[in-house]
Protein backbone atom coordinates (compact mmCIF):
# COMPACT_ATOMS: atom_id res chain seq x y z
CA UNK A 1 0.00 0.00 0.00
CA UNK A 2 1.45 3.24 -0.95
CA UNK A 3 0.72 6.85 0.24
CA UNK A 4 1.45 10.25 -2.45
CA UNK A 5 3.40 7.31 -3.81
CA UNK A 6 5.61 6.02 -0.93
CA UNK A 7 6.17 2.62 0.56
CA UNK A 8 4.98 1.71 3.82
CA UNK A 9 8.94 1.71 5.17
CA UNK A 10 8.88 5.51 3.87
CA UNK A 11 5.53 6.36 5.02
CA UNK A 12 7.14 5.15 8.59
CA UNK A 13 10.19 7.30 8.23
CA UNK A 14 7.73 10.27 7.58
CA UNK A 15 6.28 10.19 10.84
CA UNK A 16 9.26 9.54 12.71
CA UNK A 17 11.28 12.06 11.07
CA UNK A 18 9.13 14.32 9.65
CA UNK A 19 7.30 17.85 12.02
CA UNK A 20 5.09 20.50 11.37
CA UNK A 21 4.59 23.44 13.31
CA UNK A 22 1.66 25.54 13.56
CA UNK A 23 0.87 29.26 15.07
CA UNK A 24 -2.13 31.47 14.88
CA UNK A 25 -1.94 34.61 17.30
CA UNK A 26 -4.67 34.26 19.70
CA UNK A 27 -6.99 31.50 20.67
CA UNK A 28 -9.58 32.84 18.78
CA UNK A 29 -8.13 32.13 15.49
CA UNK A 30 -8.17 29.04 13.44
CA UNK A 31 -5.24 26.90 12.74
CA UNK A 32 -7.54 24.53 10.46
CA UNK A 33 -6.11 25.93 6.85
CA UNK A 34 -2.74 25.17 8.41
CA UNK A 35 -3.29 21.71 9.89
CA UNK A 36 -4.29 20.48 6.45
CA UNK A 37 -2.07 21.69 4.80
CA UNK A 38 0.58 19.44 7.30
CA UNK A 39 -1.51 16.57 6.58
CA UNK A 40 -1.70 16.99 2.74
CA UNK A 41 1.83 16.39 2.65
CA UNK A 42 1.64 13.84 4.84
CA UNK A 43 2.57 14.78 7.82
CA UNK A 44 1.63 12.95 11.24
CA UNK A 45 -0.76 14.32 13.84
CA UNK A 46 1.40 13.41 16.84
CA UNK A 47 4.23 15.80 14.80
CA UNK A 48 2.41 18.64 14.25
CA UNK A 49 3.02 21.32 16.97
CA UNK A 50 0.76 24.42 17.85
CA UNK A 51 1.06 27.53 19.30
CA UNK A 52 -1.68 29.79 19.84
CA UNK A 53 -0.36 32.79 20.60
CA UNK A 54 1.84 35.78 19.15
CA UNK A 55 4.84 35.27 17.62
CA UNK A 56 6.62 38.72 19.34
CA UNK A 57 8.94 36.49 21.42
CA UNK A 58 9.89 32.66 21.46
CA UNK A 59 8.04 32.28 24.73
CA UNK A 60 5.87 29.83 22.86
CA UNK A 61 5.76 26.34 24.62
CA UNK A 62 5.02 23.69 21.54
CA UNK A 63 7.62 25.44 19.40
CA UNK A 64 10.34 25.20 22.79
CA UNK A 65 8.96 21.37 22.74
CA UNK A 66 10.10 20.98 19.13
CA UNK A 67 12.98 22.33 19.47
CA UNK A 68 14.65 19.98 22.04
CA UNK A 69 12.63 17.28 19.46
CA UNK A 70 14.45 18.11 16.41
CA UNK A 71 17.68 16.20 15.36
CA UNK A 72 19.96 16.75 12.70
CA UNK A 73 18.50 15.49 9.56
CA UNK A 74 14.91 16.07 10.54
CA UNK A 75 12.69 17.83 8.17
CA UNK A 76 10.44 20.82 9.57
CA UNK A 77 7.63 22.15 7.67
CA UNK A 78 5.99 25.35 8.20
CA UNK A 79 3.12 27.16 6.44
CA UNK A 80 4.69 30.57 6.26
CA UNK A 81 7.79 32.00 7.00
CA UNK A 82 6.37 34.32 9.34
CA UNK A 83 5.09 31.37 11.69
CA UNK A 84 9.11 31.27 13.37
CA UNK A 85 8.40 34.97 14.20
CA UNK A 86 7.32 38.48 14.12
CA UNK A 87 10.03 40.46 12.99
CA UNK A 88 12.54 39.98 10.04
CA UNK A 89 15.65 39.59 12.99
CA UNK A 90 13.96 37.39 14.60
CA UNK A 91 12.82 35.01 11.32
CA UNK A 92 16.54 34.37 10.16
CA UNK A 93 17.65 34.09 13.42
CA UNK A 94 15.39 31.05 14.19
CA UNK A 95 16.42 30.08 10.47
CA UNK A 96 19.86 29.69 10.72
CA UNK A 97 19.43 28.26 14.22
CA UNK A 98 17.86 25.32 12.87
CA UNK A 99 19.15 25.07 9.27
CA UNK A 100 22.59 25.53 10.15
CA UNK A 101 22.97 24.82 14.37
CA UNK A 102 20.38 21.66 14.32
CA UNK A 103 21.10 20.88 10.71
CA UNK A 104 17.23 20.21 10.18
CA UNK A 105 15.47 21.24 6.80
CA UNK A 106 13.13 23.52 6.21
CA UNK A 107 9.88 23.39 3.50
CA UNK A 108 7.63 26.50 3.09
CA UNK A 109 4.47 25.61 2.19
CA UNK A 110 3.77 28.89 0.86
CA UNK A 111 7.02 29.77 -1.02
CA UNK A 112 8.48 26.59 -2.74
CA UNK A 113 11.68 28.74 -3.09
CA UNK A 114 12.29 27.97 0.41
CA UNK A 115 12.95 24.60 0.15
CA UNK A 116 16.20 23.66 2.05
CA UNK A 117 16.59 20.24 0.79
CA UNK A 118 16.79 21.17 -2.95
CA UNK A 119 20.25 22.78 -3.65
CA UNK A 120 22.28 21.52 -0.94
CA UNK A 121 25.45 23.25 -2.82
CA UNK A 122 26.82 26.87 -2.20
CA UNK A 123 25.10 28.69 -4.37
CA UNK A 124 21.80 26.75 -3.50
CA UNK A 125 21.87 27.80 -0.23
CA UNK A 126 23.35 31.25 -1.35
CA UNK A 127 19.69 31.45 -3.33
CA UNK A 128 17.88 30.00 -0.57
CA UNK A 129 18.98 32.43 1.97
CA UNK A 130 18.16 35.68 -0.14
CA UNK A 131 15.30 34.53 -1.10
CA UNK A 132 14.43 34.20 3.17
CA UNK A 133 15.82 37.51 4.01
CA UNK A 134 13.77 39.43 1.11
CA UNK A 135 10.41 37.59 2.17
CA UNK A 136 11.29 38.39 5.67
CA UNK A 137 11.70 41.93 5.61
CA UNK A 138 8.25 41.92 3.28
CA UNK A 139 6.46 39.98 5.79
CA UNK A 140 7.46 42.63 8.23
CA UNK A 141 6.88 45.56 6.18
CA UNK A 142 3.30 43.84 5.59
CA UNK A 143 2.81 43.78 9.53
CA UNK A 144 4.01 47.65 10.05
CA UNK A 145 1.93 48.78 6.93
CA UNK A 146 -1.17 46.99 8.88
CA UNK A 147 -0.33 48.38 12.28
CA UNK A 148 -0.34 51.56 10.94
CA UNK A 149 -3.44 51.34 9.23
CA UNK A 150 -5.06 50.03 11.95
CA UNK A 151 -3.81 53.08 14.02
CA UNK A 152 -4.82 55.78 11.34
CA UNK A 153 -8.52 53.65 11.47
CA UNK A 154 -9.16 54.41 15.52
CA UNK A 155 -7.48 57.78 15.06
CA UNK A 156 -10.35 58.83 12.23
CA UNK A 157 -13.12 56.79 14.25
CA UNK A 158 -12.32 58.99 17.60
CA UNK A 159 -12.32 62.39 15.43
CA UNK A 160 -15.98 60.85 14.39
CA UNK A 161 -16.93 60.45 18.01
CA UNK A 162 -16.25 56.71 18.19
CA UNK A 163 -15.09 55.62 22.43
CA UNK A 164 -13.20 52.44 22.16
CA UNK A 165 -12.65 50.75 25.98
CA UNK A 166 -14.79 50.40 28.76
CA UNK A 167 -17.54 53.22 29.12
CA UNK A 168 -16.73 56.04 32.37
CA UNK A 169 -18.48 55.24 35.34
CA UNK A 170 -21.41 57.42 35.42
CA UNK A 171 -20.77 61.04 37.33
CA UNK A 172 -21.96 61.61 40.85
CA UNK A 173 -25.03 63.68 42.02
CA UNK A 174 -23.18 66.55 43.66
CA UNK A 175 -20.33 66.77 40.58
CA UNK A 176 -21.73 69.49 38.85
CA UNK A 177 -21.80 71.47 42.22
CA UNK A 178 -18.38 70.53 43.20
CA UNK A 179 -16.78 71.28 40.16
CA UNK A 180 -18.31 74.89 40.57
CA UNK A 181 -17.39 75.41 43.40
CA UNK A 182 -13.86 74.24 42.75
CA UNK A 183 -13.80 76.76 39.60
CA UNK A 184 -14.89 79.60 41.99
CA UNK A 185 -11.93 79.05 44.19
CA UNK A 186 -13.95 77.98 47.48
CA UNK A 187 -12.40 74.54 47.81
CA UNK A 188 -9.45 72.33 46.36
CA UNK A 189 -9.60 69.99 43.89
CA UNK A 190 -8.65 67.48 46.46
CA UNK A 191 -11.66 68.73 48.47
CA UNK A 192 -13.27 68.47 45.10
CA UNK A 193 -12.51 65.19 44.27
CA UNK A 194 -13.61 63.36 47.48
CA UNK A 195 -16.46 64.55 48.00
CA UNK A 196 -17.73 63.33 44.67
CA UNK A 197 -15.83 59.88 46.03
CA UNK A 198 -13.12 59.93 43.23
CA UNK A 199 -9.74 60.37 43.24
CA UNK A 200 -7.83 63.41 42.35
CA UNK A 201 -6.62 62.94 38.70
CA UNK A 202 -9.82 61.22 37.84
CA UNK A 203 -11.51 64.45 38.96
CA UNK A 204 -9.64 66.59 37.34
CA UNK A 205 -10.05 64.29 34.44
CA UNK A 206 -13.44 64.55 34.16
CA UNK A 207 -13.51 68.41 34.69
CA UNK A 208 -11.25 68.77 31.78
CA UNK A 209 -14.07 66.76 29.31
CA UNK A 210 -16.81 68.65 31.08
CA UNK A 211 -14.55 72.40 29.95
CA UNK A 212 -13.79 71.13 26.14
CA UNK A 213 -17.31 69.49 25.69
CA UNK A 214 -20.06 70.77 28.29
CA UNK A 215 -21.33 67.42 27.80
CA UNK A 216 -20.86 65.07 30.76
Amino acid sequence: MTLYGRNAGEVANIEKHTYGYIRVSSKDQNEDRQRIAMKKIGVSEKNIYLDKRSGKDLNRPQYQKLLRKLKKDDLLYIKSIDRLGRNYEEVLQQWRHLTKEKGIDIVVLDMPLLDTRRGKDLMGTFLSDIVLQVLSFVAENERTNIKQRQAEGIAAAKAKGVRFGRPPKPLPENFYSCYQRWKKGEITGTAAAKECGMPLATFRYRAEIYENTMIL
